[in-house]
């Protein structure tokens, strides 16, 4: 608790000192008297002209082609909640500075006055000239999935949805290579997913495309079932057609026994107890990443028998985090302007990841890559080329 309060005394106070984290800078260093005239009226015009005459110039001309909108309408911010737009500024922020120092990628906060999801769409689609790609952000689930879906069908540029894309790479990547260390296959273990928003809704399709064949999803009403009645949603009765094939029902404790791994996405702390662990399979595998605040502690989890744990906090040993991930997917997609998000294209990205932490590196503690590893941006540009995706 001191180290949290300590490390929340400080992040305010550089937030003060900074008085934001972002600023909108120059490329040209020292602006010449004779260059005012190229950069501004009246040479500008003729590079109008020519986009005009040649639309697709627009990527080799303005700065389209590198700047990211990360767009959030507050509702859904960390693990607190529905905070508003002004609150969610300085994670947006935070995104913004990660994305110019892992990917050199020039993303702007767009933190909108409206929770409605119509307006949204409308928002973004008027926005779309000046970006290269979308970055949708902690927006309340199912409205975010929707969103995206309406925005992917219209948008000639990628949609890249953080909680569902990043968070689904980053722990796909841990998986593999804690498989690895307890020495199980990924067709043939159990695994749980705690929360079926869109970070569960995004892991569990990944899983599925990644092999897995036994997957269990549980909400606040327990495990989901085709069939199921209660509390559910587009998103999610396409999640239970495609996992639980044994149809199983209960809560979130009798889904867990015998599991190998739990995944939680739940947004509540304190979500698993000891005796839950307890009941998991050998060696199990537990990667508690809602934030602030884990689904269990680590070391509660590690008392309780967990073979490896992780967390999506920086306080913790496995970091599973999306910020491994966005800056370097995006590079990846804005240089070879990638217009979709593909399944193939996040696999190839968990898998590059994965591969990052050689396997005379690989331990209990060290299941993914330090984020300023920069073999992670060679490794994914490398997955990327190789796939035949536009």
């Amino acid at each position: 608790m001191t180290e949290n309060y300590n490390n929340s005394r400080k992040a305010i106070a550089l937030h003060e000192k900074l008085r934001g984290k972002i600023i909108v800078a120059s490329k040209i260093k020292r602006l010449k008297p004779s260059e005012i005239k190229l950069v501004y009226t009246p040479g500008v015009a003729a590079v109008c002209e020519e986009i005009y005459r040649h639309p697709e110039k627009k990527y080799t001309l303005t700065s389209k082609g590198n700047n990211v909108a990360i767009v959030t309408d507050g509702t859904r911010i960390l693990g607190l909640g529905d905070i508003g737009p002004y609150a969610a500024l300085p994670v947006m922020e935070g995104k913004a500075v990660l994305y110019q120092e892992f990917g050199g990628v020039s993303a702007f906060p767009i933190c909108l006055g409206t929770t409605k999801k119509d307006e949204i769409i409308a928002a973004v689609k008027a926005i779309e000239p000046a970006f290269g790609a979308i970055n949708l952000e902690d927006i309340e689930s199912p409205k975010v999935l929707e969103i995206s879906d309406a925005l992917e069908k219209s948008l000639s540029i990628p949609v890249f949805h953080d909680d569902r894309h990043g968070t689904s790479v980053v722990v796909l990547s841990a998986l593999i290579n804690s498989l690895k260390l307890v020495k199980k296959q990924l067709p043939e273990i159990r695994v749980v997913v705690a929360g079926a928003g869109s970070a569960g809704y995004g892991i569990c399709k990944l899983l599925v495309a990644a092999g897995c064949k036994n997957v269990l999803v549980t909400d606040s009403d327990g495990i989901l079932y085709s069939g199921r009645e209660e509390n559910m949603n587009k998103y999610k009765n396409e999640l239970a057609s495609i996992t639980n094939a044994k149809k199983e029902k209960g809560l979130l404790s009798d889904s867990l026994k015998n599991a190998d791994v739990f995944i939680g996405v739940s947004g509540k702390k304190d979500l698993v107890n000891s005796k839950m662990i307890k009941s998991m399979g050998k060696d199990p595998i537990i990667f508690a990443l809602t934030n602030p605040d884990p689904e269990i502690r680590p070391d509660l989890a590690k008392a309780a028998g967990a073979k490896i744990v992780a967390t999506g906090s920086y306080l913790y040993h496995n970091k599973v985090n999306n910020a491994l991930v966005f800056p370097h997917i995006m590079r990846a997609i804005l240089d070879k302007k990638i217009s979709k998000i593909t399944p193939d294209l996040l696999l190839a990205t968990a898998r590059a990841i994965a591969k990052t932490v050689p396997d005379k590196r690989l331990d209990h503690e060290n299941i993914i890559p330090d984020m300023y590893d920069k073999k992670i941006q060679k490794n994914i540009a490398r997955a990327i080329s190789r796939l035949s995706i536009k």
